[in-house]
């Protein structure tokens, strides 16, 4: 009982604040409200979610909190949200900083460090295949869903004063061909250049390949060890992300006003209609196709996949996916190897959300990217998007990283911050779903599957 009158009461302050926001929207509400009542009603609201954050003292809580609180401010009070910007610019400068160590500790850990993919031959390369095959056609369905919702385009930005560099103007298939391959390592990481860095990791660890064990074994302990402080480094930074939300989104709305909100709404129905979308017509014609008993499939899936929903970590769910995958008919062997390295190279749901995010950006920033650009694009964030299913909302590095190698300015990103968590859970969940099916793939592939055939 004494929980669901606190579940009443948080429905009732969300509500209230929902209505006093949007009744500074012009279109959202079709009366007008005093705006002595309607920003009463803001405040009454806020305080009502600050004390529910207090209660429940979770980082998600506050970044949900803090985009309100920002909201208002910006709007109330301008000259003090302007100023504010000064936090996500932090925020987005120590994001930064981590994207260099951390592209080099997981690719390293993910090719190299799974030695076993020599070793197990037709299951490694089976399972690589499906996985860059299926986040692929996850990238182009996201690319496709933000041209066609166009989300970003609208923004008139009267305040934010960003020039589009000359990397973006006019560029030729050859210098987009070009810029992809480093000359200095150490140069790429200090322009930000993100496909460069991964292009010099990718080679650096096929080539730990062939030497020995032995030889390659101390720099493996290394990249390991790196990739886990970076982690780590990243929770510690997205301690800071409830002053950079709030900070954000005053500065936005003090220069953009209220109906930004309206574009970051559109973004976020955009990403769950799109994974929807792609399960839809990727998941169940597959399911189908190979003849996969689907409610059986839906009953060992469900849940690993609420609990990935829920905590935005897809390393949360995998023990038991593990289990459940094998309660489902899939050899151990398979899952043990299958799993794990999706967890790395089988992103479905992040690689579908960072290519919808990084053109909402660009529609944001009035940058028209051309389709070789945008390609280029694709080709980055599918290589960039590897091993960071396991900390919640480290796609965000991944998404920084990005539009800076672009040249696109950095105040969209800030902006989406606001809403990035509810967009994590959904593309968790999705990455999550996406690996336990191709698991039982793989399995069903290797005629490592086996299913009573009783069961429908």
């Amino acid at each position: 009982m004494k929980k669901y009158i606190q579940g009443q009461i948080k429905f009732i302050y969300l509500l209230t604040i929902l209505i006093g926001i949007f009744s500074g929207v012009h279109g959202f509400i079709q009366f007008d409200i005093p705006e002595t009542i309607s920003g009463g009603v803001r405040w009454i609201g806020i305080l009502g979610l600050i004390a529910i954050g207090i209660n429940s003292n979770k980082l998600t809580s506050w970044i949900f909190i803090s985009m309100f609180v920002g909201a208002e401010i910006g709007y109330d009070f301008p000259t003090l949200g302007n100023e504010l910007n000064v936090l996500s610019k932090i925020f987005i400068k120590l994001i930064k900083s981590i994207i260099a160590p951390l592209l080099f500790g997981t690719l390293i850990v993910g090719i190299a460090g799974h030695s076993n993919i020599k070793q197990v031959g037709r299951l490694g390369w089976k399972s690589l295949l499906y996985f860059e095959l299926v986040t692929t056609v996850a990238l182009v369905i996201g690319l496709v869903a933000i041209n066609i919702s166009k989300a970003g385009v609208g923004i008139v930005n009267t305040g934010i004063k960003e020039e589009i560099p000359q990397s973006l103007k006019q560029q030729g298939w050859k210098d987009l061909v070009l810029h992809v391959f480093p000359e200095n390592f150490i140069k790429a990481i200090s322009e930000g250049q993100v496909l460069q860095i991964v292009v010099f990791c990718l080679f650096f660890a096929i080539s730990m390949l062939f030497v020995s064990k032995e030889t390659r074994r101390p720099f493996i302990g290394f990249a390991e060890s790196l990739s886990a402080i970076m982690f780590k480094f990243t929770d510690i930074i997205m301690y800071f992300a409830p002053f950079a939300v709030g900070g954000a989104i005053a500065y936005t709305i003090s220069n953009l006003g209220l109906d930004v909100m309206k574009n970051l709404l559109q973004l976020l129905f955009t990403l769950y209609l799109s994974l929807i979308a792609f399960v839809l017509l990727v998941f169940v014609p597959l399911i189908l196709f190979l003849k996969i008993p689907i409610k059986r499939f839906i009953t060992y899936v469900t849940e690993p996949v609420s609990i990935a929903f829920g905590t935005a970590s897809s390393e949360a769910a995998l023990p038991l996916a593990m289990e459940n995958m094998e309660k489902f008919g899939v050899n151990r062997e398979v899952v043990a190897f299958v799993l794990p390295t999706g967890l790395s190279f089988n992103l479905d749901g992040t690689t579908l959300y960072l290519s919808l995010a990084a053109i909402f950006v660009a529609q944001a920033a009035g940058v028209e990217l051309t389709l070789g650009q945008q390609i280029v694009m694709l080709l980055t964030l599918m290589l960039t998007s590897k091993g960071v299913a396991g900390v919640a909302r480290a796609s965000l590095v991944i998404l920084a990283a990005t539009v800076s190698s672009f040249g696109l300015p950095e105040w969209p990103i800030a902006a989406i911050l606001g809403i990035d968590a509810l967009m994590d859970m959904a593309r968790t969940a999705v990455n999550t779903l996406g690996n336990c099916l191709a698991t039982v793939v793989i399995g069903k592939w290797e005629n490592e599957l086996h299913i009573p055939e009783n069961i429908e």
